[in-house]
């Protein structure tokens, strides 16, 4: 079985270094950007880069595109042209029910067989064994051929839209409480309250350790605050599409380009905090330096 890849950012090459074992003959990725450390990632991965779609397409059976959000219906029209019957195209991206339907429509015409996956948890630290959602025509080839390598998908539906919802609406509690919690602690630190606000949080909701949660939440913020908004942009979508005003997923796609635009991923060179009151501290400094 050969795999590639359109583009090879974090999800990408997580899920590559997990299927370099026996059965795979080859894994390939194209990516429109190669950085330096793109071109790390894949020799760690041992993951060959190729210059060109077709290239890729006439190098694999199955391929995965994790591409940004606004990129994965433009990703599809590219690659279309050089699919065959031959080829499995799953996207792996978080985009609305409509732009995975958008995308099934593209792959169909070319005569591969379109899958749908929703990735329901981070790819690290699962890595390939990331939990799934598939559907669409091909989910069952996917989940058949790729299953004895450990990807874990489940079948939800054949029709293309009911994976990439439940991914949508999980994204309006998981990515908002990431950013209520950087709201939070923003202004709770001002006061030296934040240490109280997780202790009332703690007895209202016992069980959870807020500040652990904080510290990567706030992180995830800084690391992945473009690529969230973006997210909850297909969030906004997807609410608009059922007639639903999406009030809140915009008001998260606004904190999650305020990371963007304060340049904090940059600031931490594209790692994650310790902690939130790194983020504090760091947001303050650029405040002064702002006055």
């Amino acid at each position: 079985m050969r795999i590639g890849f359109v583009g090879f950012g974090e999800a990408a090459y997580h899920i590559a270094k997990g299927l370099r074992q026996p059965g795979i003959a080859s894994i390939t990725a194209f990516d429109i950007n190669v950085t330096s450390k793109v071109r790390q990632r894949a020799r760690e991965a041992e993951t060959r880069l190729v210059e060109t779609n077709g290239e890729l397409a006439q190098s694999c059976d199955i391929m995965l595109s994790a591409v940004t959000a606004d990129q994965a219906l433009h990703a599809a029209e590219q690659n279309a042209p050089h699919l065959t019957a031959q080829h499995i195209y799953a996207d792996l991206n978080s985009v609305s029910p409509g732009a995975k339907q958008s995308i099934a429509r593209v792959i169909d015409a070319s005569g591969a067989r379109f899958a749908e996956i929703a990735m329901m948890a981070p790819v690290p630290p699962y890595g390939h064994k990331v939990p799934m959602l598939a559907g669409g025509a091909g989910a069952q080839e996917f989940v058949d051929r790729l299953a004895p390598f450990g990807i874990s998908a489940e079948i939800v539906s054949r029709e293309v839209g009911t994976a990439a919802a439940t991914k949508m609406f999980r994204s309006i509690i998981v990515k908002g409480m990431e950013a209520l919690i950087t709201e939070c602690v923003l202004g709770a630190t001002r006061y030296n309250a934040d240490e109280r606000v997780f202790a009332s949080l703690a007895e209202t909701f016992p069980g959870i350790n807020w500040k652990e949660l904080a510290d990567y939440m706030v992180g995830r913020v800084v690391v992945h605050g473009e690529r969230r908004a973006r997210e909850m942009e297909e969030v906004a979508a997807t609410l608009r599409e059922i007639d639903i005003e999406p009030i809140m997923a915009e008001a998260i796609v606004r904190r999650m380009d305020w990371s963007v635009e304060a340049g904090l991923k940059q600031l931490f060179g594209g790692e994650a905090p310790k902690g939130y009151r790194e983020v504090v501290d760091a947001t303050a400094k650029k405040l002064v330096g702002a006055d």
